[in-house]
């Protein structure tokens, strides 16, 4: 299947490892040129050495996104040395360990500045080129928490505000040739993931977890949900505006036919 992303220029935060470092290197086999940002320097230099380099014209930002002003810096910095992206990828994302549901506000504000704010602004700043081009491709990755109680209540909250902030953004833009969806992960596991270290330090929760909420008696691999944002962001994408797809092997309780 041609997806038309050839040349196509494309950012994915959070790109180190897991998800993100997984789908830039789906798009790299598509040839498409990527650049990435992630905290860890080491995580970048394996990932764009592995995708083929500068040569091929990938690129790497190290950068914390949640710092005030990182979003623009980062931007900036990617306009000035690898070119204006033609698709976002805001992948970036995490619980941070908040769990208390009477946390103080500034707790509520971290989890909502990395899981939605970062998004925001870095759409912001980029839709302005997109619309210039009568073409981009935005994919905020949400999670199954954004649909039901499935983590902390920050977490949850933060992610559900994401996928309705796309519905609207993705109606706003569907005239212009911007096609903004999200995808809805299931558990998925990798190196240093969550699921990897509840399988080494916590394995009666990890064996729980695939019992009750895995009908395919596993957890979910990175590769398979990159291949469906690729296609989200490619040509046969042009029906999906503020399309939210979930991508979990049926482990969403809101898609079981049981009741628990």
């Amino acid at each position: 299947m041609e997806l038309g992303l050839k040349d196509k220029k494309v950012f994915v935060t959070g790109g180190g490892r897991g998800i993100g470092r997984a789908i830039a290197m789906e798009f790299a086999k598509e040839g498409a040129k990527v650049a990435v940002s992630s905290r860890t320097e080491l995580d970048l230099t394996k990932l764009v050495e592995e995708m083929g380099g500068g040569k091929k014209g990938h690129y790497a930002v190290t950068a914390d996104l949640t710092k005030e002003g990182a979003p623009k810096k980062v931007m900036k910095n990617i306009w000035e040395n690898f070119g204006r992206p033609d698709v976002l990828i805001n992948n970036v994302g995490d619980a941070l360990g908040i769990t208390d549901p009477l946390c103080p506000l500034s707790d509520w504000h971290k989890v909502f500045r990395i899981n939605l704010e970062v998004a925001i602004e870095l759409n912001n700043l980029l839709i302005p080129e997109m619309l210039k081009k009568k073409w981009g491709r935005i994919v905020n990755i949400a999670s199954t928490a954004s649909m039901e109680n499935n983590g902390p209540v920050t977490y949850c909250a933060a992610k559900a505000a994401l996928l309705a902030y796309t519905r609207s953004l993705g109606r706003v833009y569907a005239k212009d040739g911007i096609v903004i969806s999200a995808m809805i992960p299931g558990a998925v596991i990798g190196p240093k993931s969550y699921w990897d270290i509840a399988l080494k330090e916590r394995s009666d929760h990890a064996a729980k977890y695939i019992r009750e909420r895995c009908p395919l008696g596993r957890f979910g691999t990175p590769d398979e949900i990159s291949a469906m944002v690729v296609l989200l962001c490619s040509q046969r994408a042009t029906f999906c505006q503020g399309s939210i797809v979930p991508v979990d092997g049926g482990q969403s309780r809101h898609f079981f036919n049981t009741d628990f």
